[in-house]
């Protein structure tokens, strides 16, 4: 198989990101979030910005958990190429 375009990359990566903080929060208890992603020369950037001020779960940490979530998915789909 052939390896993953860069545009399937950023739209995995930005799939899984987007899916952790909405399994974590109602859209209605966020202010905003945001999911920026760039995949250039084989380097994958996520950033990941989640403002719900009012809710138990810490935001700081739901934007890491979904880094990481859409790093894991990037691995699957080159794994997938494989």
């Amino acid at each position: 198989m052939s390896s993953p375009t860069d545009e399937e990359v950023v739209q995995a990566a930005s799939d899984a990101a987007e899916g952790v903080v909405l399994s974590r929060y109602k859209q209605s208890e966020l202010r905003d979030f945001d999911v920026t992603v760039t995949f250039e020369d084989g380097v994958l950037d996520v950033d990941v910005y989640v403002n719900a001020p009012d809710h138990a779960e810490d935001a700081e940490q739901v934007a890491d958990d979904a880094a990481l979530a859409a790093q894991a998915a990037v691995d699957d789909l080159f794994a997938e190429a494989e």
